[in-house]
C-alpha cells in the first residue's frame, strides 16, 4: 500500500483519486503510526514552504520521514513535496526544510514576459533516462505546473529531469530510493497516470 501523507495542506483529493482510478492500493496517512503499514509514501503538497514544514512538525512527521528515507524505503515527492526534500527556501527565510538533498528552493526571477507563477503545460527533458518512473514515457512529454519556485540542487547527479520557463531548472529528481517532481503527475493526464504507475511497480521492487 502506498501511503499519502496528510499534514493538513496538499492535493489530496486529486492524488487520491488517480490512484483510484489505477485500482492501486493508496490511502490517506494522518499519524506516523500508519507509516508501518505502507509499502510506500507519497508527500503531496501545494502552499508555502514555511507552512508546509510548520504543518509537518505539528504532525509529527519529519523525523519518521528522514527515517524512512534513511532507511531506503521508497519516497515520492510532488511539487512542494519536492521542495521540502531540501535544505532551504528562498520563499521561507531561516524555515529548515528535511535536508535530505543539499541545496535550496530559489523564486523564479525571469523577463517580464513569463508569468509567475508558471500555471500550466511544459515540457520535460529527461536527463537520467535510467529513471524507472520515466519508463514508457516519451522524452520531452508534457506536464502540469503550477509554481513560482524551483529547486536548485547542489548535486547536480540527482537531477532527473529539467523544463525550460525562462531559464532551464530542475524540474524532477532521483536518487536511490527517493523520485520526485515540481509537477503534478495526477494532473498530467496519461503520461501522469503512467508515472505513477511506474511509481507503485518500483516500489513494489524495492
Amino acid at each position: 500500500m502506498i501511503g499519502i501523507i496528510d499534514y493538513g495542506m496538499g492535493n489530496l483529493g486529486s492524488v487520491t483519486n488517480a490512484f483510484r482510478f489505477l485500482e492501486f492500493d493508496a490511502k490517506i496517512i494522518t499519524r506516523k503510526a500508519e507509516m508501518d503499514s505502507c509499502r510506500a509514501l507519497l508527500l503531496p503538497g501545494v502552499g508555502a514552504f514555511g507552512d508546509c514544514m510548520s504543518h509537518l512538525g505539528d504532525h509529527d512527521f519529519v523525523s519518521p520521514i528522514k527515517s524512512w528515507i534513511a532507511s531506503g524505503k521508497p519516497m515520492m515527492g510532488i511539487c512542494l513535496g519536492l521542495q521540502a526534500l531540501f535544505q532551504s527556501s528562498e520563499e521561507s527565510p531561516g524555515v529548515d526544510g528535511l535536508g535530505v538533498f543539499p541545496g535550496t528552493v530559489k523564486k523564479f526571477d525571469l523577463p517580464a514576459d513569463l508569468k509567475v507563477p508558471q500555471i500550466g503545460w511544459n515540457r520535460m527533458s529527461e536527463v537520467k533516462k535510467d529513471c524507472p518512473m520515466f519508463d514508457g514515457i516519451d522524452n520531452e512529454s508534457f506536464f502540469y505546473l503550477v509554481h513560482s519556485f524551483y529547486v536548485a540542487p547542489n548535486d547536480e547527479s540527482i537531477v532527473a529531469g529539467r523544463t525550460d520557463y525562462g531559464i532551464e531548472y530542475c524540474s524532477s529528481v532521483w536518487k536511490d530510493n527517493v523520485f520526485a517532481t515540481q509537477f503534478h503527475p495526477e494532473k498530467s493526464q496519461a503520461v501522469g497516470l503512467r508515472m505513477l504507475s511506474n511509481f507503485w511497480n518500483w516500489a513494489e521492487k524495492q
